[in-house]
């Protein structure tokens, strides 16, 4: 192949069709548990995480509810992927031998929202939320039903493989999938670049900004015990328990069941078998989704 700005051009489109079609092949699974959030700047500050607004009865002025509760500030940050193809390979017309490797650009730049955002769920045992507490802990702070303060719980602890209760059909998710400048395909592919210049290679890629962070914990239950019914009853019961500032129920159901492949046959057998182990009919069958998350293995 001769080298110019046309045969450049063709074989970059190549390689993008080849990004673009695996990019758009994957079925991302992060906002099922993530709400996406645009953003415009370096870093978004999200003062509302601090409250949750709920009606009340209307006497006298309204009530404005103080959103200016929480400092949380999430930074956007710089990622990128980045392949070289020797000058050589494509005037020796071999455009063919890479198209599976920007195939594979496009699935992995794809899959990185996941990856982002299920690698928060095993970090909430050690890593603080909008309240200064771990975003799953024992003693967040709750209310009870006169709208006194108390100590509420949104784990249990143990030595097992780590799973997960989500509220996922609310506007608001528990987690935060911030995007300031979504994945793009790049290419340094011209003569004269200075890549080409120096090191007789072409350069093609794929960078963004964005982050992913905690929301709001009441909306997720993380438990180490075992995966059974008293372990699910007690996650679903903490989450169903939870109360506002007047001491109004918030309503939060536990209707997703996030999981590591590890775990996929215990959250089957407790969610779909018609019986449990004992032969009694399965009052849990179908009571939550059931999500198997590569990403937590």
């Amino acid at each position: 192949m001769f080298l110019n700005a046309a045969a450049l051009a063709a074989a970059t489109l190549g390689f993008q069709t080849a990004f673009n079609e695996a990019f758009t092949a994957v079925q991302p699974t992060w906002k099922r548990v993530a709400m996406e959030v645009p953003s415009t700047g370096s870093a978004e500050k999200y003062a509302w995480l601090g409250s949750m607004p709920q009606f009340r009865e209307w006497l006298g002025e309204r009530v404005v509810q103080n959103l200016a509760l929480s400092d949380f500030t999430l930074k956007n940050k710089s990622f990128e992927n980045t392949i070289g193809v020797d000058r050589d390979d494509i005037e020796d017309d071999k455009i063919g031998v890479y198209k599976p490797l920007f195939g594979q650009m496009g699935d992995a730049a794809a899959r990185h929202p996941d990856l982002l955002v299920y690698s928060l769920l095993p970090a909430g045992f050690n890593t603080n939320c909008y309240d200064g507490q771990y975003f799953f802990d024992t003693d967040h702070v709750g209310y009870n039903q006169a709208g006194d303060e108390i100590s509420v719980s949104n784990m249990t602890a143990g030595a097992g493989t780590p799973w997960y209760l989500i509220a996922s059909r609310g506007f608001i998710k528990p987690f935060i999938f911030q995007k300031r400048r979504d994945y793009q395909f790049v290419a340094k592919d011209k003569l004269t670049d200075e890549n080409v210049f120096r090191n007789k290679e072409f350069l093609y890629g794929t960078d963004a900004r964005v982050n992913a962070g905690f929301g709001l914990w009441q909306l997720a239950f993380g438990s180490k015990a075992t995966l059974d019914a008293t372990g699910f009853d007690a996650a679903r019961t903490a989450m169903g328990s939870l109360r506002g500032a007047g001491g109004q129920p918030l309503g939060i159901k536990g209707d997703l069941l996030v999981v590591p492949p590890s775990l996929e046959g215990a959250a089957r057998r407790l969610l779909t078998n018609e019986k449990n182990a004992n032969g009694a009919d399965n009052e849990w069958k179908g009571t939550a989704d059931i999500l198997v998350v590569p990403e937590l293995a």
